[in-house]
């Protein structure tokens, strides 16, 4: 069995010396270093990262950059963008990195150069959202396209629904865009209720176009189209396709003409900056889709270059291990103080839980530590009237990431002050607290005076940038992605697969036609699944 990283001096060292400081206070260390605060910062592009409310210090960074080279992050990542195949359980290259890379570089997949693939995507992603952002493009019966469905799931929805949402402040307002993902006929429903089928285009999103609850949810719309327009020949107006699979793709009426493809080394919550992103792009236009990829290459240069202790991405992955690992944290809150980035936590659920989620090493051994952490969140100020109080006081440690902006995208009134001084407020209350002392020098009850201490030292992150564009998403996002790289190559597993979604979606098919079956099946599943199958079935036909 080959050492573990758990097993190694580094990490020893590390958890020496976590014994050693896992009770200082945040107040002492800044006590101890009044300028901690403008030392404990990293900034990069439009970013600006303050870790200095880490319950950490200079030698804690030190060992976790030791950590990092023992477990060879720098050569899984200079791997990763020769286009070697890192994900060994498929045996495929991850070069979401080329779909941001300038034209004049070369990656090499196999051989081959993709730089020119990937262009040459762009821009036929390029013109057709022109067409149909100039109204050149226009449904069967020659009226403008006004409403944008996207059809997809997983990677094929969570991304291009948070950036089109987050950079809503760029898009063209005269277009509706909608997203379908579930399978439960309601979100279709909903989504379509109020659009005229003779100016709604929908762009279904699966690469082997055979997605079950993808193609479910696409086979639908085609009905509602046809419902209302009769013509089969209105499907190649009104049905664009992101896929590889021509073949599945004509035979659902769609011309291949209005098929763009991604490919292999491309996984799907990393993918929205390739032709998934045709909703992006069709909203705020190829010039402002360039920014975000111009951003997002941006980060990809930091991450590759800069050094360990200076890599924002590599950084913010450490200061994860070390709560993840040693304080033995189970969850992140990712807390943007935006509302345009309100599905940004639902996103890097994703990213990170479906990369990081795994208990074998690369080589199929059982780990022993902890790996992916839970991942959820909300926008503030809204979360700091549902679940702060817990993080505040309650009994579990949850390492926090603020993420906010000086400058609105829109002037109202005063609300970008107060939206700002709760950013910098909550990392405060967090870290120092209120005493026993503070609160009986108050004056309060004495009765109360328990209910009313904060102890403190919850670690926090803030990343600052001046605006939110679409380059400073683009940065945002590559920060977070090359992070969870950071873990996952550490912990040495491999985070560009997901075969933990496979089951439950196995089974499921196996379950249709029991449902479906006129007569009563002979079920075979467990004592309980089968009740509830039983169940569904006498209640669904009463």
């Amino acid at each position: 069995m080959a050492q573990q990283i758990a097993d190694t001096e580094e990490w020893k060292a590390l958890d020496s010396h976590f014994s050693a400081i896992k009770d200082v206070h945040l107040r002492d260390l800044f006590e101890g270093d009044p300028t901690r605060g403008e030392t404990m910062v990293l900034e990069t592009g439009d970013l600006y990262l303050d870790y200095s409310k880490n319950r950490c210090t200079a030698e804690t960074v030190e060992l976790l950059v030791a950590l990092a080279r023992r477990a060879g992050v720098e050569q899984l990542r200079d791997a990763m963008f020769a286009g070697a195949k890192i994900n060994i359980t498929e045996d495929r290259s991850v070069l979401h990195v080329a779909l941001r890379a300038p034209a004049d570089e070369r990656i090499m997949v196999d051989g081959v150069d993709v730089v020119p693939q990937v262009h040459r995507v762009l821009d036929s992603m390029g013109d057709f959202a022109n067409r149909v952002r100039s109204g050149s493009w226009t449904g069967h019966t020659g009226r403008r396209i006004r409403n944008i469905v996207n059809v997809g799931i997983g990677g094929s929805d969570l991304g291009p629904r948070m950036a089109t949402v987050a950079l809503a402040d760029f898009a063209d307002r005269s277009l509706t865009n909608r997203f379908v993902s579930n399978v439960d006929g309601t979100d279709f429903y909903e989504a379509t209720r109020d659009l005229d089928p003779e100016e709604t285009l929908f762009i279904i999103a699966s690469k082997t176009f055979t997605t079950l609850e993808t193609m479910t949810n696409a086979r639908t719309a085609r009905s509602w189209l046809l419902d209302a327009l009769v013509d089969e020949g209105a499907v190649a107006k009104h049905f664009v396709a992101l896929s590889t699979n021509t073949d599945e793709v004509t035979k659902f009426g769609i011309d291949p003409a209005n098929m763009f493809e991604f490919w292999d080394w491309v996984g799907g919550r990393y993918s929205f900056d390739s032709a998934i992103g045709l909703s992006v792009m069709i909203a705020i236009g190829p010039q402002r889709f360039a920014e975000m990829l111009a951003g997002m290459h941006a980060m990809d240069e930091h991450f590759r270059t800069a050094p360990i202790e200076a890599n924002m991405p590599m950084l913010m992955g450490l200061i994860g291990i070390w709560y993840n690992d040693f304080f033995g944290a189970d969850t992140v809150a990712v807390l943007p103080y935006s509302q345009y980035l309100v599905h940004l936590p639902a996103y890097l659920q994703q990213l990170d839980m479906e990369s990081d989620g795994k208990s074998v090493t690369r080589s199929g051994e059982r780990v022993g530590y902890q790996t992916g952490p839970i991942v959820w969140g909300q926008p503030g100020t809204n979360g700091q009237h549902a679940y702060y109080q817990l993080i505040h006081q309650g009994t579990k440690l949850i390492p926090c990431d603020f993420i906010g902006f000086a400058q609105p995208n829109q002037v109202v009134g005063d609300h970008q002050d107060l939206l700002a001084a709760n950013l910098f407020a909550q990392p405060e209350a967090l870290a120092f607290g209120k005493t026993r002392a503070q609160v009986e020098a108050e004056g309060v009850d004495p009765s109360q005076v328990p209910h009313r201490v904060f102890e403190g030292n919850h670690p926090t992150n803030t990343i600052m940038a001046t605006q939110l564009t679409p380059y400073t998403l683009g940065q945002l996002v590559a920060c977070y992605e090359h992070k969870v790289f950071t873990q996952g190559a550490i912990w040495n597993i491999n985070s560009f697969d997901q075969w933990g979604v496979e089951l439950g979606k196995q089974l499921a098919q196996k379950i249709i036609p029991e449902l479906q079956d006129a007569s009563e099946p002979n079920l075979a599943h467990d004592s309980s699944t089968n009740a509830l199958i039983r169940r569904y079935r006498r209640q669904r036909t009463s």
